[in-house]
């Protein structure tokens, strides 16, 4: 508990504005192509870092390398393709970042808001669920290996693994029986809720198989709070703010906050050496807007039982083996 409250107190020192240097380091964002992972992407380029955007689209993660390097023109950025909903683009990741010998940290940023209509991916799986849930547990499967490596936090300790939750995960449950929402009559957000849940679960759990298996990696949980385009300062050409946007979004400053301010969770979780693996991180007024701090973790997403289920049923959809973390723990 001492330790807990100088960590806290250390804490409250934290400058968004002016971050640690960052400049022998390498960090993949998903989606870091538009909206709040631009601007994480935007803001780890600012401290110095090799940012490596993974994107659908080419065309996109040029045009958010092209609006960084406006701002940060001595930014170091890279981007490779990556397609959460299709497994065997989460598959190939490794080889798409052959040229990268370590990676520091992953913001697993991207996801597919709700959609009207329940769909499927090409793999068969429920699309919401599928790009933004089993995807990434797909996905950092293949990353562990470059992560296990990375100096973190410290000289002797290895990468973070930065999950971005929403607030919509406070307020759903997961339904194991359904958990490819095809059973009861499709709800659009409560699919994206869950979606995010099992996001959250899934790294809480993460985090600790790590801590049983010796690994030095860390797993940590952030959350954006609520973001407005027409709060988010104009990026071109990833982003243009109009004037009847910023107008319409005005009355809504003491309850939302830009895109920009909206990174800074994650940010911190990135690159705070006080911020430690199975921690929940958000902004601090109202839990949608303000600077960065920690959460209480709610009972339901530290359930184990509930997480070791969540594993199995997410391992037997996705085919990740997790053999580094099992060899481990033999």
């Amino acid at each position: 508990m001492a330790d807990q409250r100088a960590r806290a107190g250390r804490g409250n020192a934290w400058d968004v504005n002016r971050l640690p240097a960052a400049r022998d380091r390498t960090f993949l964002v998903t989606g870091g192509n538009a909206g709040i992972g631009y601007f994480i992407s935007e803001q780890l380029a600012g401290a110095g870092a090799h940012v490596v955007i993974a994107s659908r689209s080419a065309e996109k993660a040029e045009r958010a390398v092209e609006a960084i390097r406006r701002h940060v023109p001595e930014a170091r950025l890279d981007h490779v393709a990556l397609d959460l909903s299709r497994l065997t683009s989460v598959r190939g990741i490794a080889d798409r970042l052959a040229g990268v010998a370590r990676l520091d940290g992953v913001v697993l940023n991207a996801a597919l808001l709700a959609r009207p209509e329940r769909s499927v991916t090409v793999d068969g799986n429920e699309l919401i669920l599928g790009t933004n849930h089993l995807g990434n547990f797909a996905l950092v499967e293949r990353l562990l290996p470059l992560l296990a490596d990375g100096p973190g936090a410290g000289a002797e300790a290895g990468g973070r693994i930065v999950t971005m939750s929403s607030v919509a995960a406070r307020f759903t449950r997961l339904d194991l029986d359904d958990l490819q929402s095809a059973r009861e009559p499709y709800r659009a957000m409560r699919t994206y809720a869950r979606s995010k849940l099992a996001q959250t679960v899934f790294a809480l759990e993460l985090d600790r198989r790590l801590r049983a298996a010796g690994s030095p990696v860390r797993s940590i949980v952030a959350h954006p709070g609520g973001a407005l385009d027409g709060l988010t300062p104009s990026r071109p050409p990833v982003h243009v703010r109009t004037r009847a946007e910023h107008l319409r979004a005005l009355p809504k400053l003491f309850v939302a906050q830009s895109k920009e301010h909206a990174a800074w969770p994650a940010v911190r979780a990135v690159l705070d050496p006080d911020v430690d693996g199975g921690e929940v991180w958000g902004p601090r007024v109202l839990r949608t807007m303000g600077r960065p701090k920690r959460e209480s973790v709610p009972a339901a997403w530290s359930d184990r039982d509930l997480a070791t289920r969540l594993w199995e049923s997410s391992r037997q959809l996705t085919g990740a083996r997790w053999e580094l973390l099992d060899a481990a723990a033999r």
